[in-house]
């Protein structure tokens, strides 16, 4: 029988030995593969009821559109309805109530280039427009990665080889040499996307705006501290 071999905890390094602490960064890149887009729905009228029958009106021609695409139920989501009165300054008179404005904002989410029925994310902007037609906004688009683990575990490599590299280099104009690891902090990453685009839709218009995905950064930063020697 083989004994139990215990494992003696790492000595923590002497503050006083010589050592060389560097941050190393990397980053690695990614084609965004969905597409987030923000619907709005503005409608005005003289009474609360009909504007909010309006605005009703619009959301439910949309949501019925884009059904007819391929867009899966799940993959629209509410996120806001506001009801508030409108009012102009008269002489005399002060604010008087011109009318009501509902709002309501929703996001749909899409495979980048096509969804389930291969229509691609163009066309459902497209049909979002007509559905809604002038009480439509399209108030922005979000191109985003389903998955960065990848992308992440490279950036992570990179920034160990900077970070190796740049002790490498201390360590050889000290005239010395890298030796055990003793400290490793890893740097929060931060995942940056292309900007969303902004797109107003005020009126009627059934050309297709291109839209490019751009590429989304994962980056990585790990600070180590290596004994000299």
């Amino acid at each position: 029988m083989i004994p139990n071999q215990q494992q003696s905890p790492p000595v923590p390094a002497d503050d006083g030995a010589p050592q060389v602490t560097v941050t190393g960064r990397g980053a690695c890149s990614q084609v965004p593969d969905k597409l987030t887009i923000s619907i709005g729905i503005e409608t005005r009228r003289d009474t609360v009821p009909a504007a909010y029958a309006g605005a009703a009106t619009a959301v439910q021609a949309i949501l019925r559109r884009l059904q007819s695409l391929g867009v899966a139920a799940d993959d629209t989501t509410s996120s806001a309805l506001n009801v508030r009165a409108e009012t102009n300054w008269q002489e005399g008179a002060g604010n008087v109530v011109s009318g009501y404005l509902v709002s309501s904002s929703f996001a749909v989410r899409l495979d980048y280039r096509t969804n389930a029925r291969d229509q691609s994310a163009q066309d459902v902007i497209v049909a979002t427009v007509e559905a809604g037609g002038n009480d439509v906004r399209l108030n922005g688009l979000q191109p985003s990665v389903s998955d960065s683990a990848q992308a992440a575990a490279r950036a992570r490599e990179l920034a160990w080889a900077d970070a190796a590299s740049k002790a490498e280099h201390f360590a050889a104009l000290a005239g010395r040499a890298i030796g055990l690891v003793l400290i490793i902090t890893e740097g929060e990453p931060a995942a940056v996307g292309p900007s969303p685009v902004p797109v107003m839709a005020r009126a009627l218009n059934t050309e297709a705006i291109p839209l490019e995905a751009g590429e989304s950064t994962v980056e990585a930063a790990v600070t180590v501290s290596w004994e000299l020697i």
